[in-house]
């Protein structure tokens, strides 16, 4: 399926080797393996250029790529995927977890769900929802201090974690912006308390925060599942503001139908 969107995207076996780091060859015999599956020529090979025939042209719409962020993807996105195969079992779809920004306009995916305080322009786009951002840690760790958090200053009694924000937004929330804020309603807090444990990867620290390895400032979106089941709770309720994550596409693109379908589904597991 990789072989055959990029060949249909960019009308050639040789552009599609160099976007996927393959031989021409290895992509005309992986088109040719889906052909034998599907049982049907998905290209018309000559006269060139390379075109699709008509179940070509039904199977290149059906496929979608989305792209999100790493974290959105692995702890939102990927749990509730049994429902999007329940309502869509024929729609091929393609997750690229990245926190990168991908480049719709050059075809890298159809969808992007982006993580931004602003409307990104120049594109078709809706807010999926808005998140805060608390102290959230294992309930594990809260019963092996056998003692309740009654104050901002607590929470100095157990390891802080902290992961890197790329985009370098000196707003972002984080542990010292949290605890600054904090300062204002128990003022023995210390506002520059450095964390003990630190990771370049939002996710590698949402693994530690469940493993029971400390704290971290966490989105209330990103770990909405396991506050719900009771596996991560909020240490305490002081939240700073997040961003909003948005779904973005090109308004006119192949795939617009079933753009739609997966914005709706969307919209309903929200």
């Amino acid at each position: 399926m990789h072989a055959f969107e990029a060949a249909a995207r960019h009308g050639s076996f040789k552009a599609a080797a160099a976007e996927l780091g393959v031989t021409p060859t290895a992509i005309s015999h992986q088109v040719r393996l889906l052909e034998q599956i599907c049982g049907r020529k998905l290209f018309q090979r000559r006269p060139r250029p390379l075109t699709l025939t008509s179940a070509g042209a039904r199977l290149f719409e059906a496929p979608l790529r989305v792209t999100s962020p790493n974290a959105f993807a692995s702890r939102w996105l990927v749990p509730r995927l049994p429902k999007w195969r329940e309502a869509n079992p024929a729609v091929p779809l393609e997750i690229i977890g990245t926190d990168a920004v991908l480049d719709l306009r050059a075809g890298a995916a159809d969808v992007a769900i982006r993580y931004t305080r602003r409307p990104p322009v120049g594109f078709s786009g809706q807010e999926l929802c808005r998140d805060s951002f608390f102290p959230i840690c294992s309930p594990r760790l809260l019963a092996s201090d056998g003692r309740t958090i009654e104050r901002a200053a607590d929470l100095l009694r157990y390891p802080l974690i902290h992961f890197d924000w790329m985009n370098r937004d000196p707003d972002a929330p984080t542990w010292r912006r949290w605890l600054a804020t904090a300062r204002s309603i128990d003022p023995e807090l210390i506002p520059d308390k450095a964390w003990d444990l630190s990771f370049r990867e939002e996710l590698h620290a949402i693994d530690a925060v469940v493993a029971g390895q400390g704290i971290a400032i966490l989105s209330d979106v990103v770990v909405g599942r396991e506050l719900e089941n009771g596996s991560l709770v909020k240490a305490h309720p002081l939240s700073l503001p997040g961003y909003s994550f948005y779904a973005v596409w090109m308004q006119h693109n192949p795939r617009s139908a079933v753009t739609e379908s997966f914005l709706a589904w969307m919209r309903t597991v929200l």
